[in-house]
């Protein structure tokens, strides 16, 4: 009979989806192997879990340390989203609403890192685990710049991806800044 399966034929299809659903759940060595699961939205509601995801690494919790938007004004001037996984930081982007004109100064942090500059973006930085920008605005009623910063533990990319990912998150990051801001209202 070509349909019938012998009792050793339906065994060993049972133990082989028993053995690829336990390393698949990682069972195998006792540890995580699956990135822990983010909200649809995150980080000033920029960021989807997509897009996060290179960088949670594995664990079992991931805590999302942010609020809702990015709403800066002349007294709330700073927004701070940290993840965690199972206690360990994993992403940080910031935004912080300054006085228009104010020296920038990357600091040793991120130039130790050789960055490039942004292709889209001048006044800025790109390494290999995060970048940063410095944008000039013109709000409603006032000039201030806004300052932009992402930096992460990318080693869920490998080394040729880090910049080309960071420079397309901040990207989007800078686009829905001068939205939620209202720089160049």
């Amino acid at each position: 009979m070509s349909g019938a399966r012998t009792p050793s034929a339906v065994a060993a299809v049972a133990f082989a989806v028993a053995v690829g659903t336990a390393l698949l759940a990682g069972c195998s060595d006792g540890k995580a192997s699956a990135a822990p699961e983010l909200p649809p939205s995150t980080c000033f509601g920029v960021f989807t879990p997509a897009e996060l995801e290179p960088f949670m690494g594995t664990g079992d919790e991931a805590r999302v340390d942010s609020p809702g938007d990015l709403g800066l004004t002349a007294s709330r001037t700073k927004a701070i989203c940290n993840i965690d996984v199972d206690g360990k930081p994993r992403w940080t982007a910031s935004a912080e609403r300054r006085p228009a004109g104010q020296e920038v100064s990357w600091g040793s942090e991120v130039e130790k890192h050789d960055p490039d500059e942004l292709p889209y973006a001048g006044n800025s930085r790109l390494w290999d685990s995060g970048a940063a920008v410095v944008l000039g605005c013109t709000g409603p009623t006032e000039t201030f710049d806004l300052t932009l910063f992402i930096d992460a533990v990318p080693d869920g990319l490998k080394p040729e991806q880090r910049r080309p990912a960071f420079a397309a998150l901040m990207k989007k990051f800078m686009e829905s800044a001068k939205q939620q801001t209202r720089c160049g209202a």
